[in-house]
């Protein structure tokens, strides 16, 4: 029997603009039966604490700065999101290094969205503004977004949804963030959120398939 409440906690480091598309998608009762119980952020004063604090969600601040090591966050962090008893971890812009105690105490069950198409744009080195940079260079015709799971290595976990977004000739790096954001990120991020929650994502050999499609 399905639990009757998913307890989701979204991970930032920024302004927090697809945590909101998130709780806007719960508003909207788009997400089945998650909720989002607890937002944290790995620095103090970013702009997604106070969208958590307007929606009445718990929030705390676990800065990088105040542990000694990687190891060290890692363990604060699970301790913080299993005392909170959550069920599905999202990273949503979260650019702290996390390492395999995470990943271990929480197995496919870690959402990132990527702005870029994987395997294109990503891995080490490739995020927030960097992406749109590459990808201009490049001169692809097609960028987009991409919600995976999460694994140690980085971007690289299976492949739960893309959604492809037009490059438009004159478009800078701002521009492209942008439309990449309204078009592709707060559209299936909430989707991918949605199917975890209604029980649909199933992870065998590296791949995601969707039950019932």
């Amino acid at each position: 029997m399905p639990k009757s409440q998913t307890n989701i906690a979204v991970l930032v480091s920024g302004g927090g603009t697809n945590l909101q598309a998130l709780i806007d998608a719960e508003k909207r009762g788009e997400l089945g039966n998650g909720k989002i119980t607890l937002v944290i952020a790995s620095k103090q004063g970013v702009y997604a604490l106070e969208r958590a604090k307007s929606n009445n969600i718990e929030a705390i601040v676990l800065a990088r700065k105040d542990y000694e090591s990687i190891a060290d966050y890692s363990k604060a962090l699970v301790e913080a999101m299993q005392n909170a008893n959550i069920d599905l971890v999202v990273l949503a812009g979260f650019l702290t290094i996390i390492d395999e105690q995470v990943y271990n105490a929480f197995p496919n069950r870690i959402l990132n969205v990527h702005p870029a198409l994987i395997p294109s744009f990503c891995g080490k080195g490739y995020y927030g503004l960097r992406v749109h940079e590459a990808a201009l260079e490049k001169g692809v015709k097609v960028s987009g977004a991409t919600v995976h799971i999460v694994t140690p290595e980085c971007d690289a976990g299976p492949i739960v949804l893309q959604k492809a977004v037009e490059v438009k000739q004159g478009d800078t790096p701002e521009v492209l963030q942008k439309r990449i954001m309204e078009q592709a990120e707060w559209k299936i991020l909430p989707e991918a959120v949605k199917l975890f929650c209604d029980g649909k994502l199933k992870v065998e050999n590296n791949r995601v398939t969707i039950k019932g499609e």
